[in-house]
């Protein structure tokens, strides 16, 4: 579906090119965005490589376990139905400390691996799981890297002036992220 979408959203635009009389100019963008593409993407592979190493080395020095360990209230409280020794926990933990700097592609695997580990065949998406899924939609950050490494990219005078802004509303959707589920899940409670 989406490479359709992409797909469509390209001819659309050389069409558009075409039609206006200006598809040197457009083919050029588009050669220019490629090569903007692959700079940006080198620039952030060393910054996503360098976190995903310190997450990592985290991990192998049980500084996760214990993370896990002193995230268990808020653990507790965001997914009651999790016993403190299900397994899916240290992988959210994992995912919340990756989401809190930043790394929202680092916290991918653990993601996918707390979702593997909540799941329990039915085919049918767990109260935890629904949390779970729109907690990391809300992308609490306390340090957001990647914002911080695009705006150094590409020239800014104050990279980290987005700091505050950027706390302020990943704290919003979160808190907001947060209320719905425990609405939601206590409405749905038989």
């Amino acid at each position: 579906m989406l490479n359709n979408l992409w797909s469509f959203m390209l001819l659309a635009g050389i069409a558009w090119g075409v039609a206006s009389g200006s598809l040197d100019h457009t083919i050029q963008g588009l050669i220019d965005s490629a090569s903007e593409a692959v700079s940006v993407s080198i620039s952030m592979l060393g910054i996503l490589s360098f976190w995903s190493g310190i997450l990592e080395t985290g991990t192998r020095a049980g500084l996760i376990d214990w993370l896990a360990r002193r995230l268990s209230g808020i653990l507790d409280f965001l997914f009651p139905d999790l016993p403190a020794d299900h397994p899916a926990r240290e992988p959210i933990a994992v995912n919340m400390v990756a989401n809190l700097l930043g790394l929202g592609a680092a916290a991918t695997p653990a993601g996918l691996e707390a979702m593997r580990r909540m799941d329990d065949g039915t085919g049918v998406a767990s109260d935890s799981m629904c949390t779970f899924l729109i907690l990391n939609i809300s992308s609490l950050q306390l340090i957001p890297v990647s914002m911080i490494a695009y705006r150094s990219q590409y020239g800014s005078s104050n990279p980290s002036a987005v700091l505050g802004p950027a706390l302020v509303a990943t704290a919003c959707s979160t808190l907001a992220a947060i209320l719905f589920c425990k609405v939601r899940n206590r409405r749905c409670r038989p």
